[in-house]
């Protein structure tokens, strides 16, 4: 039997570093099986190791995904056609790696079904790429919300000369009462301050959020005595 290639790959993940692959061919009715050097790999095999065979593969798959691989593999066994599975391994080294695998029967001059040949890709590392590549993402993201929201919350305890609390209670408010998110309330207010012609929409907003009766009370009446502090400075400026 003519010795099998592995495939080439390409993950959007790693860039230039290859996922690991691996193509089979399993002969039917015996079920021995050719390996190419990177089958034997995904398995945490090196060539010459293991004989391949169909029980050998079952027996690597993971307790929890191995019923429904023989399933599968029983039905394009005997009824032909294509298959493709996503599920778990265990390598020699215990280790438990993602692959996908995908293949079809291959018949004789006269339809009978004589081998299976297909393809298993690791996705293990690409996976783990991109799990960590979330998670930074999502890091970068709470800090970039929490900096807006401080940004808010710092504009309006100046501009109402209230608590940190308190602040943060308006925009909670609002928030909750027109039903948006938090940090999309805080943006909005950072983005008036920020506009050269936004200081009567920012004024504008503030006061709708003092006008809701849910306003956070002591917040509403530190902003009342602050407006009246400020009325009796300006009258009393010569």
């Amino acid at each position: 039997m003519a010795r099998l290639n592995s495939p080439m790959t390409y993950s959007s993940a790693l860039g230039a570093e290859q996922c690991l692959a691996g193509t089979f061919r399993v002969e039917l009715p015996a079920q021995t099986a050719e390996w190419s050097d990177g089958m034997y790999q995904v398995h945490g095999y090196q060539r010459g190791e293991v004989v391949p065979t169909l029980a050998l593969m079952y027996s690597h798959k993971h307790p929890e995904d191995r019923p429904w691989c023989k399933d599968i593999g029983e039905k394009i066994s005997t009824a032909g056609g294509y298959f493709c599975t996503y599920h778990r391994i265990i390598d020699a080294q215990g280790r438990v790696r993602h692959v996908l695998t995908s293949g079809d029967a291959i018949r004789d001059g006269e339809g009978n079904i004589t081998a299976v040949e297909g393809v298993t890709l690791d996705l293990t590392s690409t996976l783990r790429r991109e799990t960590e590549q979330t998670a930074r993402d999502a890091v970068v993201a709470a800090t970039s919300t929490r900096t807006v929201i401080d940004l808010a919350r710092g504009m309006l305890m100046g501009k109402l000369l209230i608590g940190s609390d308190d602040a943060f209670q308006l925009l909670v408010s609002d928030s909750s009462r027109r039903n948006i998110k938090l940090a999309l309330v805080a943006a909005e207010l950072v983005a008036l301050a920020e506009r050269p012609d936004g200081a009567a929409g920012l004024e504008e907003a503030v006061q709708r959020m003092l006008a809701w009766p849910k306003a956070a009370p002591a917040a509403a009446a530190a902003a009342g005595a602050a407006g009246a502090a400020r009325s009796d400075v300006n009258a009393n400026r010569p």
